[in-house]
């Protein structure tokens, strides 16, 4: 079962995101990644209520929004 993000939610991360993300496309690339780490047991960088099923990739929109995770991006030659 695939984790759908809500556009809304996606669109708002886009326009508060401290990182200058240029498309979302690239944010969801990016999230998606984080979101793996943390289905293989890396720790969340931000809160999460426990007593709410919050999805992965939600919490790595979250950490992505308020700069908790570094990234690169970079050309392909």
């Amino acid at each position: 079962m695939a984790d759908f993000i809500d556009e809304t939610d996606t669109e708002e991360t886009i326009e508060t995101n401290p990182h200058h993300i240029d498309s979302k496309y690239r944010l969801i690339l990016i999230a998606a990644q984080r979101s793996k780490q943390l289905q293989r047991g890396a720790r969340p960088r931000v809160a999460v209520d426990t007593t709410k099923n919050k999805k992965n990739t939600r919490i790595a929109l979250d950490e992505i929004k308020n700069e908790k995770i570094d990234f690169k991006i970079t050309k392909l030659d």
